[in-house]
């Protein structure tokens, strides 16, 4: 089943007003819904962004005019962390009204912008579901290979923040689970008799029959943050359930989706929050995480309010990892997936084939198993009842497998890898996919050993020797490198000489397991740099360059080297 989409998506149309005027994103708004709740930024320096007195006397002017004919009453709710509040109105607004009530807002040259907040949904589709005996998807040809990591690191150190509907106890996972928080400001919402407070436990996120608006069947709890966090740092070796990917790794489980999901503006907040940035309101974190998981997303372009929390958390450390979504469509359409300065995750079967509802496309930066995953759940079909395994199957259960990862890279990395750094290794070093998919998404299947083994090293040169290579022979000139890990994504091999001719000799990598990669031939005098990603390859060994010296005469061979990046 297909998360539940309570807004059809309209062409995104950023609008401007008058000259001066804030930026109107249309993104938020579709066609047969209705909205109360809008998140409003004002331009740094002025009046409305330093003092929240002013915001409210600005926003109060904005909604005295009427809308649809009607009065409106504007309640503010608060400041969030980036700096933008968060409004509420005494109605619902069909989109018409939506817009135009915006539109009046944005016309205070003081506004930056106007959106919509809306509401995301968490990307599972249990109807897609394999029970199977054991974990696939951390041991198997086109599973992660986690258990072949787990010699180097187990994610100790790190921590990893899931943004989601929370979490219930369970004894397989409560020894990595830290103090979280509950974002959720709306008690409807929240599902717990109260708004934000410290107590990130899940109460459950079951629904009537058309609840949420329109005509959808009724739907028993998810459980849905409990299975994330559980595929990211379930506890190994206990004797009991699952592993998780980082089993070492501590989780800080944070909800933001409650009854019909959760509201962008408390999802924004709980970004900020999770890595170590302030939320007016809310105590500050004691345990900032260097990886934030986002197995959550709805219809849209990305909006100005997600794109800034996502930001200000890169800026921060954090590496945020998001799931592509489940419609079986491009990604680019679906918000935050389509984000920038996240790493988003597309979903394969275990033949390494994309999910047919995986979403594709340009902005999937890699894949990772998303079919029937078995985690850590709850067996209650409303409120929490007792634990219990389960399987799940959608782009939400692919995200924390690399969001996993991402922690065990910064657990074994020297300095901490930035967010860009984690993105970049993660994609180079992904496992082939065992044929093109069907449609694109990313680089290939996330590789936990590689990644590993990659991050394990640091970065060196290394120097061959040289000699003449007599005519009509291959001459073999070698280096020795040393460990630990593997040669990095972009490994430069520098080769020194005076062919002939150009291409009169031509040139072979041995790496130590003797495999062998072809170089293109010389293309004349001086020293000659070439790029191989050769992160599957141990770094520690004798690497051997073969010069094949094809012309009638001998050729000075200057020398060669490695960089290990």
């Amino acid at each position: 089943m297909h998360a539940l989409s309570f807004a059809t998506a309209v062409a995104v149309s950023l609008i401007a007003a008058p000259a001066m005027a804030g930026k109107v994103d249309l993104a938020g708004l579709g066609s047969g819904q209705t909205y109360d709740q809008f998140i409003v930024g004002y331009r740094s320096g002025s009046p409305e962004r330093g003092s929240v007195s002013r915001a409210k006397e600005s926003l109060a002017r904005a909604a005295s005019a009427q809308v649809g004919g009607k009065a409106l009453a504007l309640k503010h709710l608060r400041r969030m962390g980036i700096g933008s509040d968060v409004v509420r109105i005494d109605r619902k607004l069909d989109r018409v009204e939506a817009e135009s009530l915006m539109r009046q807002i944005a016309a205070d040259p003081d506004v930056e912008y106007v959106e919509v907040d809306r509401r995301m949904q968490a990307f599972f589709t249990p109807n897609d579901t394999y029970y199977l005996p054991r974990q696939w998807d951390m041991y198997d040809t086109y599973g992660i290979r986690a258990n072949n990591a787990w010699d180097v690191t187990q994610g100790a150190g790190v921590v990893v923040a899931v943004i989601d509907t929370g979490i219930t106890d369970h004894s397989d996972l409560n020894a990595n689970i830290l103090p979280g928080y509950d974002f959720i400001d709306e008690v409807a919402v929240s599902n717990d008799g109260d708004g934000r407070d410290s107590d990130a436990h899940d109460p459950g996120d079951w629904i009537a029959a058309n609840q949420c608006g329109g005509s959808h069947p009724a739907r028993n709890s998810s459980w849905h943050g409990t299975h994330v966090a559980g595929t990211v740092a379930a506890v190994m070796n206990n004797g009991q359930g699952v592993a998780g990917v980082a089993p070492a790794a501590k989780v800080v489980p944070l909800r933001a989706l409650g009854t019909c999901g959760g509201y962008d503006s408390d999802i924004a907040d709980a970004i900020i929050w999770a890595a170590g940035g302030s939320v007016p309101g809310v105590p500050a974190n004691p345990y900032p995480a260097e990886v934030i998981n986002l197995s959550l997303g709805g219809q849209g372009a990305c909006g100005s309010t997600t794109q800034s929390a996502i930001n200000g958390a890169v800026g921060l450390g954090a590496t945020l990892v998001v799931a592509a979504g489940n419609d079986n469509a491009p990604a680019s359409g679906f918000s935050p997936a389509n984000c920038n300065n996240v790493i988003t995750v597309g979903a394969t079967t275990k033949t390494g084939a994309r999910a047919e509802y995986s979403n594709y496309g340009p902005a999937v930066d890699l894949a990772a198993p998303g079919s029937g995953i078995l985690s850590t759940q709850n067996s209650g079909t409303t409120v929490p009842v007792a634990e219990s395994y389960g399987t799940k199957s959608g782009t939400s259960m692919s995200t924390p497998h690399v969001a996993g990862v991402a922690a065990l890279i910064q657990s074994v990395a020297a300095i901490p890898k930035t967010p860009a750094q984690v993105e970049a290794l993660v994609k180079c070093t992904a496992t082939p996919f065992p044929s093109t998919p069907s449609q694109p998404i990313g680089t290939g299947i996330v590789n936990a050993q590689n990644a590993v083994n990659v991050a394990l090293s640091v970065p060196l040169s290394v120097s061959g020797n040289g000699g003449a290579v007599a005519a009509q022979t291959v001459g073999v000139r070698t280096l020795l490198a040393p460990g630990p890990g593997n040669a990095s994504c972009n490994t430069q091999i520098f080769v020194s000489a005076n062919p002939a001719s150009p291409g009169s000799l031509q040139l072979q990598l041995v790496a130590p397991d003797g495999t062998i990669y072809p170089l293109p031939s010389l293309g004349g005098f001086g020293t000659q740099p070439f790029t191989l990603n050769l992160s599957g390859e141990a770094r520690e060994g004798i690497w051997k360059l073969l010069v094949n010296n094809t012309s009638s005469t001998t050729a000075p061979m200057l020398g060669w080297g490695m960089t290990f990046n």
